[in-house]
């Protein structure tokens, strides 16, 4: 179960991660994109803890939609229209929830990897986002088939997501600037795809620390 509270708490984390790693993303993007990824992200996120405020009282889907509106209208470059629609389709399936099932959370997440996918016309090794972003729902989704928990579940889909964005150093870029490239973007790891995974590490951390109060209650 993740509570409203967690998900609040998946965005601050996601933000101190995205700020954090601002220099580092804008490295990997400045080896084969514009070199903006860790500035967009970062002014994105920023304007998304801008507006907590409002959002403390608003259910899980009100939570997200707004994080998408914010993410479009101040994010650059592919960011803020893929991230942007990430969180407005996984809102659809969150709305009015005051709180997810484990089952609940997989159909979030697979809603914001189809939104993604609609919105980039991204397949699988064309290293972007979805090179991380597709295993990782598919590990998550046979961790629920095995009657995990949703820590338990999280947990083997963030170890999924490391090694899959691991694996996008060797790929050939097919989308966007890095395509450019050629073969010269073979041996860099995808700016995207790292966000991604920073995006499902903070996930992580949020709910395992929800479990962990609950625990020492």
């Amino acid at each position: 179960m993740v509570s409203q509270a967690q998900i609040l708490q998946w965005l601050q984390i996601f933000a101190s991660e995205i700020a954090e790693n601002k220099e580092y993303l804008t490295q990997l993007d400045a080896a084969i994109g514009d070199a903006d990824h860790g500035i967009n992200m970062e002014r994105g996120f920023k304007k998304v803890m801008s507006q907590l405020p409002t959002m403390t009282n608003q259910d899980i889907g009100s939570i997200l939609k707004t994080v998408s509106m914010t993410l479009i209208s101040s994010v650059g470059g592919a960011s803020g229209p893929l991230y942007g629609t990430l969180f407005l389709k996984a809102s659809t399936v969150a709305a009015l929830k005051q709180e997810l099932y484990t089952q609940e959370l997989l159909d979030l997440l697979q809603a914001g990897l189809d939104g993604v996918l609609q919105r980039g016309k991204a397949q699988l090794e064309d290293k972007t986002m979805i090179d991380v972003l597709s295993p990782a729902v598919a590990a998550f989704r046979q961790a629920v088939a095995e009657g995990k928990d949703t820590v338990s579940a999280m947990q083997q889909t963030v170890s999924v997501a490391e090694q899959a964005l691991e694996n996008t150093k060797p790929m050939l870029a097919k989308k966007g600037r890095a395509s450019y490239l050629g073969e010269r973007s073979i041996g860099h790891q995808d700016p995207g795809a790292t966000s991604a995974y920073l995006m499902l590490r903070s996930l992580l951390q949020s709910i395992s620390n929800g479990e962990l109060e609950v625990g020492n209650n």
